[in-house]
């Protein structure tokens, strides 16, 4: 029977600090009497539990009244009433303050077991009560915290009950009830730990989530509780807490998602931050909220579009930081789910504020990598943004594209790929270096790895060639750069010799052909450099001495001209150069590296060896040891050796014998040995010795013996170029070899033969008796009834004779007068397809034609090898040549021939010209009118014609072989209506300038040699030139004298670009002196002067309105060349004025145009049977020429003298040649489409001839206008060019073609007729 006790009401004191809580002897605070009639009734064998005890037998007493407690159940009523003192009683101060944790460790787990047995109802009425009962439970679950305690099984036991229970939920009822709940959730998140295993866990979370989903509400304090552990500094902190919070809330999405939403409503768009402490830490809280379920943020999300829109920038900043990683998480579907938000963060891509964009743009990586679905979306933006002022987030736009397609090349479509192209070009030095380098690292992995498989490869295939265009960019950071790429991506110099050289093998034959010349131009500036490093180190080997030194130095300003930042590399060039003066085997080291015989092997090591030498190990960085690697990597022969030659010529035997792996690479057969050809005969000019060996010669020579014609041609350069040695070590390979050449120079194509003969010249010792064996029969074998036939003989016999003029030159003369000229030149045995084209295809021309090509370019071979004029050769060839000029390629004038095989015949007569000026004993007795007629070849109708004789002008001049009066041949291409080609002359005049203007600082040059070489010595040329300009007809009109001004200017804009040494008052010094002089040419002609004096005019003209400081005096005389010009009398003073004021005016502000009288009138007045032009006139405009001259004018408007429309034409035709849709050039220099709308039905009628630009045709000036006749007899009128003109073009589809000029001039005229 249980024992009946009766509560005594003493009262004990609470321990005091520092007794001990085991006391034997101890004071209760006073307890609560229980209700009814206040007895307790205890469990049997448990006696009375008061303040007389010890702790320990109060805590042995409740453990049994708590195994009592656990054996009851729900269903024991009788017990239920027995016990319900007992309940009370442990509800009491005594024990919910007891001292001793481990009795209020067995009290709460009895009041834990009092709410499961007495469930629904507590026994416990007072709120206040059960206020303190909760409380006191929650702060007994500390004790969860060390799982290591022997009493955690009962902590354990007591969590588990609350839990199972869900006894907490009967403080709904309270009214501070969150106070409880709020300490239950810190207690919980405080001591959870990893120790726990997954029960406690479970537990905890059952707890808490039957008060978050069966309450009102989550208050803000219990909901900060929660978030609190998403924090990152708490997250960090214990892990366990934030995986519990997460776990909780996706658990109770629904109840919790109207409270986070309630929360940042009030901290996002009220501003109320004094609502929670975490109202600072919102951004991270969405980022972890979205994390763990997007569900709980449904709400939230439109409030982040409110704020993506705010006037702050580091407000939108921190947004979009959110928005970035909420739309980038690997399995977010917010984009897709929230399509107004999206868009809403695509438009900060264009934000005002920098960091915003720049963050928009790193965002963009981890979206393209974790939704390639959103690329489309992204593409747009992105492309702006690689525009964008910003040099970072240029740069950042591509580091974007290369990650993701780095991890995965699906993941980037082509337009992403084009915008980083694009940059490889950006003004900017990082951000060219990014592009280039990113798209380096997919070439390696997609394409030489084949990571991706051959489509990936196939998709990417054009970044090889985009990156080795890159070389011809002007910046020589650009080069090394290409060369470093190459080196490291393209064809890894780590590889083994087989494995690299296949990877170069198949890589030149993929190339295009501006990347193949790229590819060689690099290898040939490497090359260069070697050079320049083997001179040095030569003059290293010479006595010291003051031309040592300038030898020295100007061969260090070389080699630094070839480093980034010249300034410096000069300076570290000087030291570097002073160190190997010091250190003998840091040259030997040197010397062995530019070795020809060096191996890629011997060269990694000198370049560590050199590298080791001149390392300083308490420096931290050394520029000047960066600097010489920089030369290092460029002269050390990392691909091409010996052994890779080798490699090279077995991978050609394999495709030659059909083993290689050719179409598994992409190539055909075909394909791979004439690119491997052509790849060994690069390499031939550059490491000639490499290829030293019986086994590539022999491999060579079954290249000669195959049918392609252009594999047979670089088998034989090779040879030439590599060859000198097989006289003498390799007589096998040399008596295969001579048959095989003499038959090529027979009877192969004209290149190959040209190279034969070389080849035999450079190779062998008997060269004059094996060259005799070819000249012999091929001579006694010429034929003219045969052209097609006689093509490679003229090409094998013009090379003897310049290869070996002592022998030839005799024979070759009779040649010449009796053949070349009498028989072939002067006959036309066959009549050309009259097609009315200009120019056709190489396949197309008659064979009768190539080969009088071929006969002029023997005579100029002829007399290049002979290189002097005792037999009056030359002059006889050059009135030849000037002949075939005059007649416009038709010299014997019987209209057989085509004028597409004229232009061609033009084209061979001015490249002829201009080649023997190119040798100083023909130079001089070139005539000014011979000068005049080739320099007129630029402005040739035919535009083929006028594009290669201008490259071949611009590449004579470049290498400074052809003398500086040729340079003023590019004045004329201001004339050129193609605007691609006047924007090519430009860029030839700036090259050519630049190339002297550099050769005069590196050479010290004496008067007469600067003449030659000083750019602004071209002035007398071109003013000579222009004044015999067969256009130059009427000098006092305004047409006539805007053209002029326009030749003058293209020339002096670029010679005026910078006035150094006050060149801009020597060139207004060099025309004044011009003016005082009279026309070599003709100086007894009044008005061939007069037009010199008016040119001297309109070019003081041009510099005076160009330049302020042309006025100051200029130290240097110039010298006006003899040729050109005669010195006057010495009374002779000429001090006219020649241009009128009003036409000054006029060149400088344009002509005026006629004001019209009917200013109401909307349609123009008709004519019958006149054509009528739609086109509106144009109001003001400049010149259409490619440079800006500061001196504008405006369109011609009307020709006074014209009593009809018809009869008015422009000054200068807008069509360009050539082309079936030809592009006409309006008056402010634009390109347009040809306007079919300007030509009225009526202009079905006879059309009137666009006038011709240059020389009239002989039919024109056979019979010429009474007025015109005197004008044009001083100039030469019928001779030489014609005007530019539609090649593709009929006579009535060309008359149909007007220029927009013309529209306006037709305009103005209509505004005519209404007056």
């Amino acid at each position: 029977m249980p024992v009946c006790l009766c509560m005594d009401g003493d009262v004990m004191r609470p321990a005091e600090d520092g007794e001990d809580e085991t006391s034997t002897s101890m004071e209760f605070p006073q307890q609560q009497k229980p209700a009814g009639d206040g007895k307790i009734f205890y469990p049997p064998g448990v006696k009375e539990i008061t303040d007389k005890i010890s702790n320990d037998e109060v805590v042995k007493r409740l453990k049994m009244v708590v195994k009592t407690y656990m054996d009851m159940d729900q269903d024991s009523e009788e017990e239920k009433q027995q016990y319900l003192g007992l309940a009370l009683h442990l509800a009491s101060e005594f024990f919910l303050r007891n001292p001793n944790k481990d009795v209020r460790l067995l009290v709460a787990c009895c009041l834990a077991d009092i709410f499961r047995i007495y469930a629904p109802e507590a026994p416990y009425t007072s709120h206040d009560k059960l206020k303190d009962i909760f409380l006191f439970i929650t702060r007994q679950l500390k004790g969860l915290e060390d799982t290591k305690s022997p009493q955690f099984n009962r902590y354990f036991y007591l969590l588990e009950n609350l839990a199972w229970v869900k006894s907490y939920n009967i403080c709904f009822e309270l009214e501070d009830c969150n106070e409880i709940f709020t300490q239950l959730f810190k207690t919980l998140f405080s001591v959870i730990n990893n120790s726990h295993n997954q029960k406690v866990q479970m537990h905890m979370m059952d707890l808490m989530c039957s008060i978050i989903m069966e309450g009102d509400g989550v208050t803000q304090e219990l909901l900060d509780s929660i978030l609190i552990n998403l924090i990152p500094a708490h997250k960090n902190l214990n892990k366990q807490a934030y995986d519990l919070a997460k776990t909780i809330l996706k658990r109770t999405v629904q109840t919790m998602e109207m409270c986070i939403a309630n929360f940042f409503n009030q901290v996002l768009v009220m501003g109320k931050s004094s609502v929670s402490d975490l109202s600072e830490h919102v951004f991270d809280l969405i980022q972890e909220l979205f994390a763990i379920d997007p569900l709980l943020l449904t709400s939230v999300m439109p409030q982040l579009e409110f704020k993506l829109k705010s006037n702050d920038g580091e407000e939108r900043l921190a947004v979009v930081r959110l928005l970035a990683k909420l739309f980038g998480a690997k399995d977010s579907e917010l984009a897709t789910h929230n399509r107004p938000l999206w868009q809403c963060f695509l438009g900060r891509f264009n934000d005002i504020h920098v960091p915003v964009r720049l963050e928009c743009v790193k965002f963009a990586s981890h979206c393209l990598m974790n939704h390639p679905d959103l690329a489309i979306d992204l593409t747009e933006f992105l492309k702006v943004r690689s525009h964008d002022p910003e040099e970072a987030i240029r740069h950042d736009v591509i580091v974007t594209i290369i990650n993701a397609g780095k991890k995965d090349l699906n993941l980037v479509n082509d337009q992403l790929l084009a915008f980083v192209r694009e940059r490889t070009l950006d003004k900017r030095w990082r951000v060219r270096k990014e592009a280039m380098m990113g798209l380096a690292q997919l070439y390696k992995k997609y394409c030489l790895h084949h990571e991706a498989g051959k489509e990936s490869a196939l998709m990417i295939s054009w970044i090889k060639d985009k990156l080795l265009h890159i070389y011809y960019q002007n910046s020589i950071d650009d080069k090394l750069l290409v060369e470093k790429i190459f080196a490291q991506f393209m064809v890894p110099h780590s590889l083994e010799t087989e494995e690299k050289m296949k990877c170069l093998y198949y890589l030149y034959a993929c190339l295009d052909t501006n990347a193949v010349k790229a590819l060689n131009e690099m290898w040939k500036c490497q090359n260069m450099l070697r050079g320049l490093v083997k001179e040095l180190l030569d003059l290293h080997k010479l006595p010291a001495s003051e031309a040592n030194s300038t030898a020295m130095f100007g061969k260090l300003n070389n080699i630094a001209k070839n480093l980034p930042d010249a300034g410096k590399a000069q300076d570290f060039m000087k030291r570097f150069n002073q160190v190997l003066g010091e250190d003998e085997k840091l040259r030997i080291q040197l010397e062995v590296l530019i070795s020809p015989t060096c191996s890629c092997k011997q060269a990694e090591i000198c370049v560590r060896e050199i590298t080791r030498k001149l390392t300083f190990p308490k420096q931290p960085t050394n520029p000047f040891l960066e600097m010489v690697k920089f030369l290092l990597e460029r002269i050390a022969p990392v691909h091409i050796d010996s052994e890779a030659i080798s490699a090279l010529v077995k991978l050609l035997n394999k495709s030659i014998e059909g083993t290689a792996d050719d179409d598994e690479e992409g190539v055909t057969p075909d394909t791979a040995i004439r690119s491997g050809l052509e790849l060994l005969k690069v390499l031939s000019f550059t490491h000639p010795t490499a290829f030293h060996s019986s086994e590539t010669y022999e491999s060579l020579l079954q290249c000669l013996k195959m049918e392609d014609d252009k594999v047979a041609e670089a088998a034989i350069q090779i040879f030439r170029n590599t060859g000198q040695k097989i006289e003498t070590e390799l007589p096998q390979i040399r008596s295969t070899l001579i048959p095989i050449l003499h038959q090529k120079a027979k009877r192969g194509t004209p290149h190959q033969a040209k190279q034969a003969v070389h080849c035999i010249h450079a190779i062998f010792n008997n060269k004059e008796v094996q060259l005799a064996q070819i000249f012999e029969p091929l001579s006694r074998s010429l034929n003219a009834d045969v052209p097609e036939q006689l093509i490679t003989p003229l090409v094998s016999l013009g090379h003897i004779s310049m290869l070996a003029p002592d022998q030839f030159a005799s024979p070759m003369k009779s040649i010449v007068a009796n053949f070349i000229v009498k028989d072939l030149l002067m006959n036309d045995r066959s009549v050309g397809n009259m097609n009315g084209k200009l120019w056709t295809p190489d396949d197309e021309v008659s064979p009768e034609v190539l080969a009088k090509v071929q006969a002029i370019k023997l005579l100029v071979r002829w007399l290049l090898g002979m290189k002097n004029n005792q037999s009056k050769s030359a002059n006889s060839t050059l009135r030849l040549l000037s002949a075939m000029l005059v007649s416009e390629g038709d010299l014997t004038e019987q209209k057989k021939i085509s004028k597409s095989d004229m232009s061609r015949l033009r084209l061979a007569a001015g490249g002829a010209i201009m080649k023997l000026a190119q040798e100083p004993c023909y130079h001089d007795i070139i005539t000014p009118e011979q000068f005049q007629l080739c320099g007129l070849v630029i402005n040739d109708e035919c535009y083929q014609v006028r594009q290669i004789f201008a490259q071949k002008l611009h590449l004579a001049l470049v290498k400074l072989t052809l003398p500086l009066e040729y340079l003023s041949v590019f004045a004329l291409c201001a004339k050129d209506p193609v605007k691609e080609r006047r924007a090519h002359a430009r860029q030839c005049l700036l090259k050519n300038i630049s190339v002297r203007r550099e050769y005069i600082k590196q050479n010290s040059l004496t008067q007469d040699k600067l003449m030659s070489f000083l750019p602004e010595y071209v002035v007398p040329f071109m003013v000579h030139l222009l004044a015999h300009d067969p256009d130059f007809t009427k000098p006092q009109e305004y047409d006539m004298l805007k053209d002029i001004k326009e030749c003058l200017w293209f020339m002096l804009e670029v010679l005026m670009t910078k006035n150094e040494n006050n060149s801009h008052g020597f060139l207004r010094k060099m025309v004044e002196k011009i003016k005082q002089t009279k026309d070599a040419q003709c100086p007894d002609d009044i008005k061939a002067n007069e037009k010199l004096y008016i040119l001297c005019d309109v070019a003081l003209f041009v510099i005076v309105n160009k330049s302020t400081a042309c006025h100051l005096d200029s130290p240097t005389d110039p010298v006006l060349p003899d040729k050109f010009y005669l010195a006057p009398e010495k009374d002779f003073q000429n001090d006219k004025d020649y241009l009128a004021a009003d036409m000054r005016q006029m060149l400088l502000t344009g002509k005026p145009k006629p004001a019209p009288v009917l200013t109401t009138v909307n349609k123009a007045l008709t004519v019958p049977g006149r054509k009528i032009f739609k086109t509106p006139v144009v109001t003001s405009s400049n010149t259409s020429t490619t440079n800006s001259s500061p001196l504008s004018s405006s369109p011609v408007t009307v020709n006074k003298n014209t009593k009809s429309i018809t009869a008015t034409e422009p000054a200068e035709s807008r069509t360009q040649e050539n082309n079936e849709n030809p592009v006409i050039k309006n008056e402010e220099g634009k390109v347009e489409k040809e306007p079919s709308k300007n030509v009225t039905p009526n202009a079905g009628k006879e059309t009137p001839p666009v006038k011709r630009r240059g020389r009239p045709p002989k039919t024109t000036a056979a019979a010429p206008p009474a007025a015109a006749s005197k004008d044009t007899a001083s100039t030469g009128a019928g001779r030489g060019r014609k005007r530019a003109a539609d090649a593709n073009s009929t006579p009535s589809t060309e008359s149909a073609k007007v220029s927009k000029q013309q529209n306006d001039e037709g305009t103005n005229q209509q505004i005519d007729v209404q007056r």
